[in-house]
């Protein structure tokens, strides 16, 4: 049984965010201020990646852990109403970003996936990312 009226749970789900996400702006400003120079979603590449660094032909994407289902997350918890639903959603999800990295791969790309749930301490998960980027120079 969900706690709210299904109007106001169709306005909260209207509301969620597919760019420019607080993650992904967290994840955008560090990486600008250590002098990086990006691209944004860009359209002709699969999966239309959160971040690129053409320079380094690397490839960010910054994953909620609920939607993407991060393996062992206490935020990629399966919702207690109408689990055949979101059951088959989620892993469509995951099937779908596994399908984008393989693509991307094959093209070259380097790619990073970045949770969201690593945000809530960037003080460990972002300098691992610019350690990560350093190696690709």
């Amino acid at each position: 049984m969900d706690v709210v009226d299904p109007a106001t749970r169709s306005r909260l789900m209207a509301g969620i965010k597919g760019k420019n996400t607080k993650p992904e702006l967290i994840v955008r400003r560090f990486l600008h201020a250590h002098g990086y120079r990006f691209r944004l979603h860009r359209r002709d590449l699969p999966g239309k990646p959160d971040i690129l660094l053409p320079r380094l032909k690397a490839c960010i994407f910054v994953h909620g852990c609920f939607w993407h289902r991060h393996a062992n997350c206490k935020y990629a918890v399966l919702p207690k109403t109408r689990i055949d639903f979101w059951t088959k959603k989620l892993e469509s999800n995951v099937a779908r970003d596994r399908k984008v990295m393989e693509e991307l791969t094959d093209k070259g790309w380097h790619v990073i996936t970045v949770w969201e749930c690593e945000l809530k301490n960037p003080g460990s998960a972002l300098p691992a990312l610019l350690e990560h980027l350093k190696d690709l120079k």
